[in-house]
């Protein structure tokens, strides 16, 4: 049975006159606004027209016109089509390259299974089950019926916990950690989602409980460790602490951050973490600010994956 490989996320804008299309999208999905059609498209035009310049401006004036997700993933693909003898492809939720476009050619060539990776490793439904629902609209419109097998969310699994904790300890370079707090920084949700049933938070607490008990396990201690969420949009209750308040109200002015809920850099991770965030550090005074970066497209990232292929396929 001929086999693809798909990579779901969110996408980034690949350049300023995709940000407009990218917002527009987002504030179109029911699993991000879960409200009646009609009010969804009102609120969405609302916090669109809120937004679109001012990050049209930071991706021209931060980003260099775009957001490096689309690329980094390429060239990640790449890396496991040297691996693997099967498709591989990406589908991006709100820009190209859609669903659409991946599984149309997959028809074609007579794919007849689908292994779903999702770049998100705690599930959300505004992350995976969206991302999932879509293929599964798509594949209704193209009447095309593959066997879809998708990968589990993977926020305990030991490869994945290691794979952290190196990309951490690469940001902290030869510096003590003893030294440093570390903090975990997660794209936040409304509150309302999580009341809904949606099992993210929870992932992310696990998240933060399996790499403390490694960290503890291979004696890398810091300071402290916290648990902050980012990305916040309007008025209504988000998970909290919120990362600004937590840099705002420093015990300690050494810190690291990882972006526990991407795999990839985006302008979330490159803008909100290392521009954004350092700004606010540099302000009141930090002796050390770190960021670390996502696994990209690292040799290790694509050995994680072909593990999981391999096992999803069993």
């Amino acid at each position: 049975m001929k086999k693809a490989l798909i990579l779901l996320n969110m996408g980034g804008a690949n350049s300023v006159n995709e940000v407009e299309l990218f917002l527009k999208n987002m504030f179109s999905d029911k699993n991000i606004l879960p409200t009646n059609s009609f009010l969804r498209k009102i609120v969405g035009t609302v916090i669109v027209k809120k937004r679109v310049n001012e990050v049209k401006s930071n991706f021209i004036k931060y980003l260099g016109g775009k957001s490096p997700l689309t690329e980094t993933t390429n060239r990640l693909i790449e890396k496991l089509k040297e691996r693997l003898d099967i498709d591989v492809a990406p589908a991006m939720r709100y820009v190209p390259p859609f669903a659409s476009s991946t599984l149309k050619e997959f028809k074609e060539s007579g794919v007849k299974e689908l292994i779903l990776f999702p770049m998100y490793p705690q599930y959300s439904t505004t992350t995976t089950l969206s991302s999932i629902q879509d293929i599964k609209d798509r594949l209704k419109e193209l009447d095309y019926s593959p066997k879809i097998t998708t990968i589990e969310p993977y926020y305990d699994d030991y490869d994945y916990i290691t794979m952290i904790t190196d990309k951490i300890m690469e940001a902290m370079e030869d510096k003590n950690t003893k030294e440093y707090d570390l903090i975990l920084s997660a794209h936040g949700l409304p509150v309302s989602i999580i009341k809904n049933g949606d099992p993210y938070e929870k992932h992310i607490e696990a998240n933060l409980s399996a790499l403390t008990i490694y960290l503890r396990s291979k004696n890398i201690i810091f300071k402290d460790i916290k648990l902050a969420y980012q990305s916040k949009v309007g008025n209504s209750s988000w998970l909290e602490p919120s990362l600004t308040d937590t840099i705002r109200t420093p015990y300690n002015r050494k810190v690291v951050i990882y972006p526990l809920s991407f795999t990839i850099d985006n302008s979330e991770t490159i803008f909100e973490l290392d521009i954004e965030t350092r700004e606010i550090a540099n302000k009141i005074k930090y002796r050390d600010f770190r960021v670390a970066k996502c696994f990209n497209d690292s040799d290790e990232f694509v050995d994680f994956i072909i593990k999981k292929y391999y096992r999803a396929i069993r």
